[in-house]
């Protein structure tokens, strides 16, 4: 929850250069930094500020489709924007080589 927490707040003040460096090795090689920056400032700067972020549910899982085995959390989370207010961000940290949780995916819906 802290990595999440801390991640998503990196990406709430517009750190997004910092949020792809903070990542995971993994979802570093799937999304250049480059690319990475252009898609969530395209995407959350229209939202506006977060208003309230809620954890609907989390669940920890070993596989995920289409990534490597591992440690994942798949977080839920209700949350409130500035010009929408009925968002879910779905954040999945994963434990890395060395122990440390970093986010390895990140989609709003």
């Amino acid at each position: 929850m802290a990595a999440a927490k801390a991640w998503l707040g990196l990406v709430d003040e517009k750190q997004y250069k910092e949020s792809w460096v903070q990542a995971a090795p993994y979802f570093q090689e799937k999304v250049p930094e480059a690319n990475w920056v252009k898609m969530v400032s395209s995407v959350r700067s229209p939202l506006g500020a977060v208003k309230s972020r809620e954890l609907l549910g989390a669940q920890f899982l070993h596989s995920l489709p289409g990534a490597p085995d591992g440690d994942y959390v798949v977080m839920q989370f209700r949350t409130s924007f500035e010009n929408r207010s009925d968002a879910v961000e779905t954040v999945t940290p994963m434990k890395d080589p060395q122990g440390v949780w970093r986010v390895s995916g990140y989609f709003i819906k």
